[in-house]
């Protein structure tokens, strides 16, 4: 019996890391493709309220400063050239 649980743990753990994996890979994927609609604007941003990188971090949510002209969230199309001080991201070449 005790041969079957160890089976079972083991089971478990790859399940999960295995899950975690290719969670991880699905969001990377959608960050780089981005939304559909949607469009990335920078120069906006609240502290701490941004999308996704820039200004070396690569998560959402670190942004330093308000209206970082690098850090960008996502709007509906065509609203960005509306807004005072925004401007539509690029990201530079590497």
């Amino acid at each position: 019996m005790k041969n079957i649980n160890k089976k079972l743990v083991v089971a478990s753990a790859i399940t999960g890391v295995l899950a975690v994996g290719l969670t991880t890979f699905g969001n990377s994927q959608e960050a780089l493709a981005g939304k559909e609609g949607m469009e990335k604007c920078a120069g906006i941003v609240k502290k701490g309220m941004n999308d996704c990188g820039a200004n070396g971090h690569d998560c959402a949510g670190k942004a330093a400063k308000d209206s970082d002209p690098n850090e960008w969230i996502y709007v509906a199309e065509g609203t960005c050239e509306k807004i005072v001080g925004a401007r539509i991201y690029v990201p530079e070449s590497k």
